[in-house]
């Protein structure tokens, strides 16, 4: 069931459930939904950001026992505009814009990338929700692109920050460690509202994998960074 934070909790009895919080919105399994309304998520920019820990201490087994071995992830999307335009932004290609704005930007662009993972700001991408009707779907996934796929010791967090309303939060807390794509959230234009759906989905396999898991159906060459 979709969670609508725009109202505001009742105070309940002493010793009931607690408050809503209004300034986060955590995604899970049993509440993994929220809806923007259009009218205010259609203020500006909404910001997807990426953290996590890069180099994680482990005093036992294999991974990551190298100091100078760290994790490099790559925060991605794919894109489906209503005019059937489809493509992905990503580091790896340097496909850090999509190529089919309907206006003088992007509607979807990535402001950089992290090689270190030292950044304390992690990554950031960036979608123009002022353009909102051109918007169909958009998948949002993170790829380990250098380092051993420990999504565990990676300890990854996503928070969407719209203009208006609380944050939104998709905690990478589930793991599969043969697989170096992950699923993040899914964000669909319902015609009244923008839904953010968790995914937290690991593919085994490259982003051509996860293109054929989500039926987006692109071409994929090889490409680097």
């Amino acid at each position: 069931m979709p969670i609508d934070y725009t109202k505001r909790p009742e105070n309940g009895p002493v010793g009931g459930p607690p408050p809503v919080s209004l300034s986060k919105v955590t995604l899970t399994k049993s509440a993994p939904t929220v809806s923007l309304d259009k009218r205010t998520a259609a203020a500006g920019t909404l910001r997807v950001n990426l953290n996590w820990n890069a180099r994680p201490q482990q005093s036992s087994g294999r991974l990551f026992r190298r100091k100078t071995s760290g994790i490099d992830l790559d925060l991605g999307c794919l894109f489906e505009y209503t005019d059937g335009s489809k493509g992905v932004v990503q580091a790896l290609g340097n496909a850090f814009r999509d190529q089919h704005g309907f206006g003088p930007q992007p509607i979807c662009w990535l402001d950089g990338d992290d090689r270190s993972g030292t950044n304390t700001a992690g990554e950031n991408l960036h979608v123009d929700l002022r353009q909102l009707d051109h918007i169909s779907r958009i998948l949002v996934f993170a790829f380990i692109y250098e380092g051993v796929p420990s999504w565990a010791a990676a300890d990854g967090v996503v928070t969407l920050f719209p203009v208006v309303g609380p944050q939104v939060e998709v905690r990478l807390d589930e793991h599969d460690e043969k697989s170096p794509m992950c699923a993040i959230a899914m964000l669909e234009n319902t015609g009244a509202e923008l839904s953010i759906r968790r995914e937290v989905r690991y593919v085994r396999g490259d982003q051509q994998i996860l293109d054929r898991a989500y039926g987006w159906g692109l071409r994929w060459t090889a490409g680097r960074k």
